[in-house]
């Protein structure tokens, strides 16, 4: 390394600012490195420092022509949690499937098979968040036995056994919200993981299946057990 090299590598960032290693992104063609690489862009996010990799033209016309995605998240449709954000990533990045308090069906779930069966998409997060207004609704439909309009019903009924899981953790009323979250969180997770077409990936330790809980006040993700 030349001397001006190391020595302009030496001097302070302005706070906010992002190191040219620290915004390239990394090679993430394995479950780890790709959990690896969620982590720090979270990390930049939650900090104040993102640096909006993978983003204008010369990448729109590197994907012209195919997509290798290094994860798929399955997250709450809340405008407040967009996963490209969270986890400071770009154009073809990432593979989004989007739901009220990310409960899923059949479609749902060849849309979640998609990236790890057909791109070799290494990893698969199921992102819940703090104060989920669909667990919310949900919690206070069952705890009032009232019935929610519409389609919102369905949802509602996709929620009552991670309901009734917090319940059974013996969770105070004023924590049932986050617990049940939680709880569907673990529940979608083991689901995925015992999914006929991921469960052999999984078992080959090609894909990882992992839950996270992103924090609204923070922005940080905690990646969950």
């Amino acid at each position: 390394m030349g001397a001006l090299t190391a020595a302009a590598l030496a001097l302070p960032l302005p706070v906010g600012a992002v190191g040219a290693a620290e915004a390239v992104p990394m090679p993430a063609r394995t479950p780890e490195s790709a959990l690896a690489r969620l982590r720090a862009g979270n990390e930049r996010w939650s900090g104040d420092r993102a640096a909006h990799p993978d983003a204008g033209a010369a990448r729109r016309v590197e994907l012209a022509s195919g997509q290798e995605p290094f994860a798929v998240v399955f997250s709450c449709i809340d405008s407040r949690v967009p996963p490209e954000l969270v986890f400071d990533q770009g154009l073809g990045d990432l593979m989004v499937i989007r739901t009220a308090a990310h409960t899923h069906d059949p479609l749902v779930a060849g849309s979640l098979e998609y990236g790890p069966a057909e791109l070799a998409t290494p990893l698969l997060v199921v992102l819940g968040h703090q104060r989920c207004g669909a667990v919310t609704a949900a919690v206070e439909c069952f705890r009032d036995g009232r019935r929610l309009p519409g389609h919102l019903a369905d949802i509602a009924h996709d929620l009552r056994r991670p309901y009734e899981e917090a319940l059974r953790l013996g969770t105070e009323p004023g924590d049932l919200v986050e617990a049940t979250v939680h709880a569907q969180t673990r529940q979608t997770v083991a689901a995925l993981r015992g999914d006929r077409l991921l469960r052999p990936m999984v078992g080959a330790g090609r894909l990882q299946v992992v839950g996270g809980y992103y924090r609204l006040d923070s922005g940080r993700v905690a990646f969950l057990d």
